[in-house]
């Protein structure tokens, strides 16, 4: 922007305004517009302004025939890239187009790049270059708000240094002028003075960016567009005010002088860093007024407290009218007020007081669970609040737990109740002292030293009533010793009338005798046994046994108690143990014996322990800390049952013999042993068989095997050579060492054919056993109804008849009995001498 006297320049001007579009209207609009543009375009920059309405008043659509242009609604032309133009012209079109009637205009924009040359001498005799002011830049401008005119008021006017040689129309556009707030600002197109048409509102609009156009009559535009500032100057037309009418702080009472309650702050519309918004704060009013307790600080708005002295008792709110002005707080500055209330926040600074310096109340003695006295107290500090909610306590007068006090959370009352029954025959009053505090302490900014408690007197009377009897203690014990007869006499359970302070006419029962041991007197309540007291009977817990009692008066009215019977230990149980263990030789080769005394600790271990003699040979025991012991092995001992004699003695002497089964088993734990217990068993006696007993038993049975089955190859062969005759050739020999075939044995199996005179003999020689040389024979005789057996040792001939016996029915068919009889002893026979032989 510049004044008609603005100082020549425009060459130098015009270089640092290359990026602004000069803009050339011709008088035909819609047929083409020659712009003048600088030979380099930034992208975004503002190239001319084609006054659109001129050839389409109602444009729906306005587009460009080159990308690198775009077009407002305004007709401003603004690049979208940077661009370089040669020294030829650049052309592209502009198209409008209305919906509505379906018209079609274009407008044809040329630009042409304006070459750097150098200004031109305005006097040829002039021999160094003058430089003249330029009078086309922006000079900043300022309007008043709130003017008063007159109206249209002159702003400025801008001139162009063209206008010396042309004829030059200005115009402007912007905010104010073609868009809102419109038709603020007009130029006259001639003179280029601006003019502004009313009164504005800073706080509105605070500055309008209008532009400047300077163009000849033809359209020829020789000036850049002017960017034109006009600033609106602030008056002091708002008062400021509190952002909150009412606002509320709180303090707690008997805070210290100088504390923080809060800050109160303003706002003013006007320029901010201005006098017209520096605001000064202050307090116009205290209600209540006396004494003052707050001052506010001018600047910030923070409300302090000036004495330590607010009581909320006394007073709990406060309200201060506060007054906040502008310009500094000078008097025509302008100002509001608002309204500050202050909560005071309660302590618990009054303690409470009992409303009676003493009370007195009665109750029935034995009545438990009752309430007997309300106890009254006043707080000053806010009710229904830890500062005032009241804790009772009883001081004196309560060591027997008779009484307990509570306290009433609707009324905050202190309420006494009796939960232990008096008796009117000991103590006829009692005499209590009760206090009272709060549940929150007390406050230590209310005074430098903590109240003392208030407290007061209850006296209880207690009224007289006919009681029943009294068992007291509930609880009795007597002493007995263990092992006590039957028939003996022990001082029994008593109670007492407290009326008559003895225990004359009642009459006593038993309640409770787990195991009948005792029989009561029912006038004097002493005991008599009924049998022999038993400490290790399992009616006896922790060495008592317990009896029930109760005591009847003449009317009926009855207490119960209970006597304990302690039981003194007495060593009369010798140590006990377990009757079979087991040693498992796999694992190890010894057994743990934990012996168990039914008798007190003072009468059980150590313990000790003795084998007899028969034992010693072939175990050793180890006693083990005085509680068990070690049996072990002397050697590694044949699987079997063993009787091992063991005496035990407590620590007393007191002692026990016991006989002692142990079971060797080939296992690694007892529970995998399977020996047949000892009482199954059939074991002869004395007779032990070792291995090389068992091994010659079984080499015998093999031997016998192999005879039969010889004897049984030879008469097969027989019979090939018709040593048997034809009518019996399907007849077998069977031979079988099983003691029961469970068949009879008929005479098929065991004759041999009666024609034949050639008797099938078979002779086996046993060889040399045992390195002795010993050598046995014997034949075999195979005859019709009988079995003969020849022995070279024997000299005797049997048969089966002869051991059958004379008189059979049917001499060919012998029952498996007779079978047995005849060869079993045999057997054996052999069996004994084979071992005998290998024992040699």
């Amino acid at each position: 922007m510049a004044l008609a006297s603005a100082a020549p320049g425009s060459i130098f001007c015009k270089q640092l305004l290359f990026s602004l579009l000069v803009l050339i209207l011709l008088c035909d609009a819609c047929q083409k517009v020659y712009l003048r543009v600088p030979s380099h375009l930034q992208a975004e920059t503002l190239v001319g302004k084609v006054n659109l309405e001129e050839c389409l008043k109602s444009a729906s659509l306005i587009q460009s025939s080159d990308p690198a242009f775009r077009i407002l609604e305004d007709g401003s032309i603004y690049t979208t890239h940077d661009l370089i133009l040669s020294s030829e012209r650049k052309s592209f079109s502009i198209f409008l187009s209305d919906g509505q009637r379906r018209e079609q205009q274009e407008i044809k924009v040329v630009l042409s790049a304006r070459e750097n040359k150098a200004p031109k001498k305005r006097h040829t005799k002039d021999t160094a270059l003058k430089r003249s002011k330029r009078r086309w830049a922006p000079i900043p401008a300022s309007l008043m708000e709130n003017s008063l005119g007159p109206f249209p008021q002159h702003v400025q006017q801008i001139q162009s240094d063209a206008a010396q040689n042309y004829t030059i129309f200005y115009s402007i556009s912007g905010p104010g002028v073609d868009k809102e707030p419109f038709n603020l600002f007009y130029i006259e197109k001639d003179t280029g003075d601006i003019f502004c048409t009313r009164s504005i509102d800073r706080e509105k609009y605070e500055q309008f960016a209008l532009y400047g156009y300077a163009t000849t009559a033809d359209g020829y535009a020789p000036e850049y567009p002017l960017p034109l500032i006009i600033k609106i100057e602030d008056d002091n037309d708002n008062a400021p005010y509190f952002e909150h009418r009412v606002t509320i702080f709180t303090v707690p009472e008997n805070c210290r002088s100088g504390t923080s309650v809060g800050k109160v702050t303003a706002t003013d519309l006007d320029e901010p860093d201005t006098l017209h918004t520096r605001l000064k704060y202050k307090i116009l009013q205290q209600i209540p007024d006396h004494p003052k307790h707050f001052s506010i600080h001018p600047d910030t708005g923070v409300i302090t407290t000036t004495t330590p002295f607010l009581d909320r008792e006394k007073c709990d709110t406060y309200q201060l009218i506060m007054e906040v002005r502008d310009m500094g707080g000078q008097p025509f500055g302008l100002f509001n007020t608002g309204t500050i209330t202050i909560s005071l926040e309660d302590e618990n600074d009054n303690p409470p007081s009992f409303t009676e310096t003493s009370y007195v109340t009665e109750v029935e003695e034995n009545r438990i669970d009752v309430e007997i006295l309300r106890m009254k107290v006043q707080d000053q500090d806010l009710p229904n609040t830890p500062h005032s909610k009241a804790v009772y306590k009883i001081l004196q007068g309560n060591e027997n737990g008779n009484f307990i006090i509570s306290t009433d959370p609707n009324t905050n009352e202190g309420v006494l109740c009796v939960v232990k029954p008096l008796n009117y025959e000991v103590n006829r009053q009692v005499i209590l002292q009760v206090g009272v505090v709060n549940e929150a302490q007390f406050s230590k900014a209310a005074s430098s030293q903590t109240p003392t408690m208030c407290t007061t007197t209850v006296t209880v009377k207690i009224i007289d009533s006919d009681e029943g009897p009294e068992c007291h203690p509930p609880v009795k014990v007597i002493q007995s010793q263990d092992g006590f007869p039957a028939g003996q006499e022990l001082l029994g359970y008593k109670a007492l009338d407290p009326e008559i302070s003895s225990g004359e006419g009642l009459r006593y029962q038993k309640l409770g005798d787990e195991d009948n041991w005792f029989e009561i007197n029912q006038h004097t309540g002493d005991l008599r046994t009924l049998k022999v007291l038993d400490r290790e009977s399992k009616f006896v817990k922790n060495n008592q046994y317990n009896i029930s009692v109760v005591a009847v008066d003449a009317v009926g009215r009855s207490c119960t108690g209970t006597l304990v019977v302690h039981l003194d230990d007495y060593n009369d149980h010798a140590p006990q143990i377990d009757k079979e263990v087991t040693i498992c030789q796999n694992n190890e080769d010894f057994a743990v014996l934990k012996p168990v005394d039914p008798d007190g600790p003072e009468n059980g271990p150590p313990f000790q322990f003795f084998l007899g003699n028969s034992a010693s040979k072939n175990w050793n025991i180890e006693e083990k800390d005085g509680k068990t012991a070690i049996l072990r092995q002397r050697q590694n001992l044949d699987y079997n049952y063993y009787s091992v004699p063991i005496q035990i003695k407590d620590r007393h002497g007191l002692d026990a013999s016991h006989v002692l089964t142990v079971r060797v088993c080939d296992c690694s734990t007892p529970s995998e042993c399977r020996m047949k217990d000892k009482s199954t068993r059939d074991v002869r006696p004395n007779v032990i068989l070792g291995r090389w007993a068992i091994l010659a038993m079984v080499l015998g049975s093999v031997l016998l095997l192999c005879i039969l089955f010889t004897c049984f190859c030879v008469t097969a062969k027989r019979t090939v050579k018709k040593c048997f005759p034809e009518d019996i050739a399907q007849q077998n020999l069977i031979v079988s060492n099983t003691e029961g075939p469970g068949e009879e044995v008929t005479e098929a199996n065991i004759r041999l054919p009666m024609q034949t005179s050639n008797i099938c003999d078979t002779s086996m020689s046993v060889g040399t056993v045992g390195g002795q040389g010993i050598k046995t024979q014997q034949s075999f005789e195979m005859v019709k109804g009988g079995y003969t057996l020849d022995s070279n040792k024997g000299g005797g001939h049997q048969t089966l008849e002869s051991v059958k016996g004379v008189g059979q029915g049917d001499t060919g068919r012998y029952v498996y009995t007779d079978w047995q009889s005849f060869t079993q002893p045999r057997l054996g026979e052999e069996s004994i001498r084979g071992h005998t032989l290998i024992k040699n």
